[in-house]
């Protein structure tokens, strides 16, 4: 059975000037991508401190960004849980990314440069190499690796785009999809028909089609949405 990422772990800096609390922030964020906590998991200041190696007084008001956000709520006293969505916020959630994901193949195909569109091709390389793996038991671990080159990728799309405010939005919601569990790419075919949905919307970004690109976004959206109502049904 594939090891289960550790949750965030190691000391944090402040490069860059950032604030210890906005540090604490980031990590539990990106601890929540990475998949290290998941709906239902208890985060408590004391263990989170220790594991971060901070105070807790940076914890508590880190704690208290995602729970303003909704990430978290009360566990009854005993520190707070990862939310737990529920179908119509799945449902709001794939629409909002629908829109944005198509909006940003529009505008990539009007702004993306030559290196901006060969880094496309080059992260969807990855993806498809990572997902010949044949070993049962490195399964779960090439699923969150495509995860994480599928959000690479998409991150990549919205850079390409030219628009911060897009850009802000797009992680935001990445934020709130790591809520959701385990990735799509453990549905069966998923890998295979994400790749040829990522190829096609690669190609029309270099072809300039911007409407083409929006379309094929969309689709490919709407089909993430269809293995993630798989793996709901599931639970």
């Amino acid at each position: 059975m594939a090891r289960r990422p550790t949750k965030a772990g190691g000391s944090i800096s402040r490069g860059g000037g950032v604030a210890l609390g906005e540090a604490v922030f980031r990590s539990l964020c990106e601890a929540l991508q990475a998949g290290s906590y998941r709906a239902g998991d208890r985060l408590r200041e004391e263990e989170v401190a220790q594991r971060l190696k901070v105070s807790r007084t940076p914890v508590r008001e880190a704690l208290g960004r995602l729970a303003a956000r909704g990430f978290v709520e009360p566990a009854g006293g005993r520190g707070l849980i990862v939310r737990n969505l529920d179908i119509s916020e799945v449902l709001e959630l794939y629409a909002m990314r629908e829109i944005m994901e198509g909006a940003a193949a529009r505008l990539a195909a009007e702004h993306a440069s030559t290196p901006e569109i060969d880094a496309l091709r080059d992260i969807e390389q990855a993806f498809v190499e990572a997902s010949e793996t044949d070993a049962a038991e490195m399964a779960g671990e090439m699923a969150r690796e495509m995860a994480r080159l599928n959000r690479a990728f998409h991150e990549a799309i919205c850079r390409a785009a030219r628009n911060r405010y897009l850009d802000n939005a797009s992680r935001e919601l990445q934020d709130w999809i790591a809520l959701l569990g385990p990735t799509t790419f453990t549905v069966s075919g998923r890998p295979s028909t994400s790749h040829s949905e990522h190829q096609a919307i690669i190609d029309a970004i270099a072809a300039r089609d911007g409407g083409k690109a929006e379309q094929l976004a969309r689709t490919h959206i709407r089909e993430a949405l269809r293995c993630r109502l798989k793996l709901l049904q599931k639970q």
